[in-house]
């Protein structure tokens, strides 16, 4: 079967600054990803996770190698890859329903039809009654739904999450999981969600890539058996902490490598 996404041969080279020498940030990545897969990935900083993401998205350009959606080249953005970053990104002269309009009005989509898709992921992210809210009258949790609202009301194939609740405390962090593994579940995106945290990897994924410390590689692609629907319960099963010991000490050694360089 086809994969959803295609990631062959993709390296990344930065050009040196003031004499000093290029670096390498990906190297050789081969990736195959299926529809309907939420895959997380994992690795030391600076080990290109993100210069990764950005390449899927078209928002960076790889050095070597090519990105395929359903078998077709990726060479640029595309309203077919919705990107969520840390940063909540909302335009702030826009109330929340005008953000998640906003991609759909440049799609020249009549206001009419805008208002009800609007509408319909309001409610999918929980926010009926904040649509005329602007993001200063809003918690960061709320600004992340809006955005992830903004994200997949274009209605794209790939949605690409950059530590999209690394802002966030810690309570709001473990209900924007939830509601992401919800919002999964009834729409059945392809997600790849960039993230350091290792217990937010293991509950969000039904994949984990672990990335080597720079020059970034896919050092291992570790299933996750755990069933859905999935309660923050499932954090204490004696199977979610074997994958997390497992995984601590993959990142433990990429990240001494990185220390050591």
């Amino acid at each position: 079967m086809q994969p959803k996404l295609e990631i062959r041969n993709v390296s990344k080279r930065f050009p040196g600054v003031k004499k000093k020498p290029d670096v390498l940030a990906l190297d050789t990545v081969d990736l195959h990803i299926a529809t309907n897969e939420f895959i997380t990935v994992l690795g030391p900083s600076g080990c290109g996770k993100s210069t990764l993401l950005r390449i899927i998205a078209g928002l960076e350009e790889q050095s070597t190698g090519s990105v395929y959606l359903d078998g077709e080249e990726i060479d640029g953005p595309s309203a077919d890859r919705g990107m969520v970053f840390q940063a909540y990104s909302l335009f702030p002269w826009l109330n929340v329903a005008e953000n998640i309009e906003f991609g759909l009005k440049n799609k020249r989509i009549g206001a009419r039809e805008r208002k009800e898709i609007a509408a319909q992921y309001i409610d999918l992210v929980g926010l009926r009654g904040f649509e005329n809210h602007y993001a200063k009258q809003l918690s960061g949790g709320m600004q992340q739904r809006v955005a992830i609202a903004r994200a997949l009301a274009n209605d794209p194939e790939v949605l690409l999450l950059d530590e999209p609740f690394g802002a966030l405390d810690n309570q709001t962090r473990t209900l924007m999981q939830e509601q992401l593994l919800e919002i999964w579940e009834k729409t059945n995106k392809t997600i790849v969600f960039i993230t350091h945290d290792v217990e937010e990897s293991i509950y969000l994924a039904s994949r984990v890539l672990v990335m080597t410390s720079r020059p970034g590689k896919i050092k291992a692609d570790i299933p996750i058996e755990l069933e859905h629907p999935r309660s923050y319960q499932i954090k204490v099963d004696p199977r979610f902490l074997q994958y997390k010991e497992r995984l601590t000490e993959l990142i433990r050694e990429e990240s001494l490598k990185a220390i050591q360089e």
